[in-house]
């Protein structure tokens, strides 16, 4: 009696409940639960060890990493009951509002293994050497030597991919405290071609014509005018330059604006592409960059080029 008392306390939280669903679906190491319920680490583990010494939760070691799963039920006869009466509730409430988001946050998990071909679901994924990091790279190889802003560059990790093949890069945000991070990190890795500068979206501390690529990846939703962004934008580009965005379609995942302070939830589909030709830009194109089944969040991207000054009216 004691026993059950104890798996019964175990059972009396919220969050163990909410470990438990998410488990159900996959295993993952502390630091991707730690991110899905959005709570501290610390937390995360003690949490796993009360599981774990309940027999509801199992781990195994891989790569350097301690993975979480739920026990095996064919192993835990006694609990199978149990797992029954859970499985049921966890279905049962897919669609509450206080657990939606663990389940969109481990679907974003999810991809980034696939996207970075982690075989750890898929021991036909193991390919020496294959990532999408080296790809881009390769691609880096093609394009040509630019002058770069990453506007709205965060920690800069985007910033220093660029600065890979550009001549050189301009890294503008807003906040002191990502780009002292952003500074440290580019001179660990001995990063020469890249300047930091604080500034808006609005208002970017570069001279007239004096770039020829602007990126804005996952920062022009942020924005509370863009078309006074996108203005700017034009005004910092040379003749024939060119702007590249990478930004969410508009989701209903209110959480999101809560936790990141988002100006609006992504963009209608073709609004980027409508905003870019209204403010001038031609050639203007738009696709989608990645869209995973039961993923609210798709990437939109769209590019277009600033006349030069024969074609400008």
């Amino acid at each position: 009696m004691q026993r059950t008392a104890t798996l019964f306390r175990v059972l009396a939280d919220s969050t163990r409940l909410r470990l438990l669903r998410v488990l159900s679906h996959d295993r993952f190491n502390v630091s991707e639960l730690t991110g899905i319920l959005g709570i501290a680490q610390s937390s995360v583990s003690r949490h796993l060890t009360l599981l774990k010494d309940a027999a509801l939760v199992s781990e195994e070691r891989e790569g350097g990493f301690v993975y979480y799963r739920l026990r095996d039920q064919d192993q835990a006869h006694a609990h199978a009951p149990l797992w029954a009466v859970l499985s049921a509730e966890f279905a049962a409430g897919g669609g509450d509002r206080a657990t939606a988001p663990d389940g969109v946050r481990m679907q974003e998990v999810l991809r980034r293994r696939r996207e970075e071909f982690d075989p750890s679901s898929d021991p036909r994924q193991i390919v020496p050497g294959r990532s999408w990091a080296a790809w881009a790279r390769a691609l880096g190889h093609l394009l040509p030597a630019l002058d770069v802003a990453d506007v709205g560059c965060g920690e800069g990790y985007l910033t220093l991919e660029i600065a890979r093949w550009a001549r050189h890069v301009t890294g503008v945000d807003r906040s002191d405290d990502v780009l002292e991070r952003a500074k440290a990190m580019s001179e660990r890795r001995q990063v020469a071609n890249v300047t930091w500068r604080k500034g808006d979206l609005a208002r970017v501390p570069l001279r007239d014509e004096s770039i020829d690529l602007a990126v804005f990846s996952q920062s022009l939703r942020y924005a509370t005018d863009v078309e006074r962004v996108l203005a700017e934008t034009s005004r910092v580009l040379r003749p024939g330059g060119r702007v590249l965005i990478l930004d969410l379609k508009e989701h209903d995942q209110a959480w999101v604006q809560a936790r990141f302070g988002d100006h609006r939830a992504g963009f209608a589909p073709g609004e980027i592409e409508s905003l870019l030709q209204a403010a001038g830009f031609r050639a203007v194109r738009q696709s989608i960059g990645t869209r995973q089944p039961g993923n609210p969040f798709v990437v939109v991207i769209a590019s277009g080029t600033w006349p030069p000054r024969n074609r400008m009216r």
